[in-house]
């Protein structure tokens, strides 16, 4: 990522916790949100508000957790739309499938069936019946290999030093892909969780390492059931996190035979699911 582009400087003012009179003027820098619109021949699948850089990845990573793709290679082609000059430009992506790839069609309407679950940050669907659904396509994971809890507690330690944005801001999420040895494979930021994965995921498409058995899926903040199933998708076996899951996460980490950690800080982790993974 071009940190030009994922960060702004604005002039504010600053008081302090006992200011009683006129603040301190100064610049502040803060992390970039722009939409990204993603195509697909032409057509709207979603949209998402994220830090601009590594689109690529981000689209990939998306693609292939909605079911759309399942490698690099059901993509022939993936540009920024428009000319050069077009302002925006920057902000949209067709992606054009390989040959027999087939896109997501609603099946009333004719049309391309839009996504909406990159539009917030939260899950744009719930319950068992989503899980269901996403079993139907992603089966469990049946990776036996184990992950020392020193690995896990070193690796969520280790992402605030990967995150030059968030160094300047304090306003961007991350997220890190290690593995079961402890090697860092890569992390990417952004201010949606989920995007930042999707960077993850997406550039381990591009290198042709998917699926991802004997990987650990660092995530800053919160575990949401995407967050989950992003990892089910690519096949990491196991997520770990600074703060707290949902219960759908848990619900679907469990059915899944994904291993879920979070509250992962100063040594100490709670486990939601697959424990077994987990050595001391």
């Amino acid at each position: 990522m071009t940190i030009d582009r994922a960060v702004r400087s604005f002039d504010v003012e600053r008081h302090g916790a006992d200011a009683t009179g006129a603040g301190e003027a100064r610049a502040d820098e803060v992390a970039v949100e722009e939409p990204l619109e993603v195509r697909i021949s032409g057509e709207t699948l979603a949209i998402t508000m994220r830090t601009p850089g590594h689109d690529r990845e981000l689209v990939l990573g998306f693609l292939l957790a909605e079911g759309v793709i399942a490698s690099a290679d059901d993509v022939s082609r993936l540009v920024h739309c428009g000319r050069t000059t077009d302002e925006g430009r920057d902000n949209t992506i067709d992606v054009t499938l390989a040959p027999g790839v087939k896109p997501p069609v609603d099946q009333e309407t004719g049309m391309l069936a839009r996504r909406g679950t990159l539009v917030t940050s939260a899950c744009g669907v719930c319950g068992r019946r989503s899980i269901d659904d996403l079993l139907a396509r992603a089966a469990p994971l049946h990776d036996e290999g184990r992950v020392a809890r020193s690995v896990l507690t070193d690796a969520v330690e280790g992402l605030r030093e990967r995150q030059p944005v968030f160094s300047r801001t304090g306003g961007c999420h991350a997220a890190s892909l290690v593995s079961f040895a402890g090697e860092h494979v890569a992390t990417f930021e952004d201010v949606g969780r989920h995007n930042a994965v999707d960077k993850v995921v997406g550039s381990r498409l591009l290198a042709g390492a998917v699926p991802l058995e004997g990987h650990v899926l660092v995530a800053s903040g919160r575990s949401s059931f995407e967050i989950v199933q992003k990892a089910l998708s690519a096949g990491i076996p196991v997520v770990a996190s600074v703060s707290a899951p949902s219960s759908l996460a848990i619900d679907l980490a469990r059915r899944a035979n994904v291993t879920l950690a979070g509250f992962v800080r100063g040594g100490a982790m709670t486990i939601y699911a697959g424990r077994d993974r987990v050595a001391p």
